[in-house]
């Protein structure tokens, strides 16, 4: 296993589509232990495969820090939401910045897991908040993107000065 970069805005892949995954192989189970192993020493609970610069649709996720299980999904969809609040987030591909996102509190999310066997999950509270910052990923969609358009604008600078 190795840990591997973490894409930062503005990088362009952050804004692409991911594509789906075909068949589950042997290459995306190296690269979702790869991604673990970067979550982890990212302190992150959350990265999708765009934020290493590999457009396919996989995230990895810790729904649980004090105690490590990460695990992953393939091809992830959200079925069913409902439910609505709005708490602030932070990402690994933009370091320094958090704002409040309003999400579902409550989904049903189908993929796959690592052998490419059929999962669902019944997601609440972080795990459901967890899920959606990264499918969003997955949809070249960041967390800023839901900002409120002022706060978006200052962050957009913010990490435009830090990337320079």
């Amino acid at each position: 296993m190795s840990i591997l970069k973490v894409r930062k805005y503005p990088d362009p892949v952050l804004k692409r589509k991911a594509l789906p995954v075909k068949e589950v192989c042997d290459a995306d189970r190296r690269l979702i232990d790869d991604m673990i192993e970067t979550m982890k020493a990212s302190d992150g609970v959350g990265l999708a495969a765009t934020q290493v610069g590999v457009s396919r649709r996989i995230i990895t996720f810790n729904p649980s820090p004090e105690s490590w299980r990460a695990d992953a999904l393939i091809n992830p969809a959200i079925i069913k939401r409902r439910g609505s609040e709005s708490k602030e987030e932070g990402c690994l591909s933009l370091p320094g910045v958090n704002g409040p996102v309003r999400r579902s509190t409550y989904l049903v999310v189908e993929g796959l897991d690592i052998k490419g066997n059929p999962v669902c999950y019944e997601a609440k509270g972080f795990l459901a908040r967890i899920f959606q910052h990264e499918i969003d990923h997955l949809d070249g969609i960041l967390f800023i993107d839901r900002l409120n358009p002022i706060k978006r604008i200052m962050a957009k600078r913010s990490l435009k000065k830090e990337a320079k």
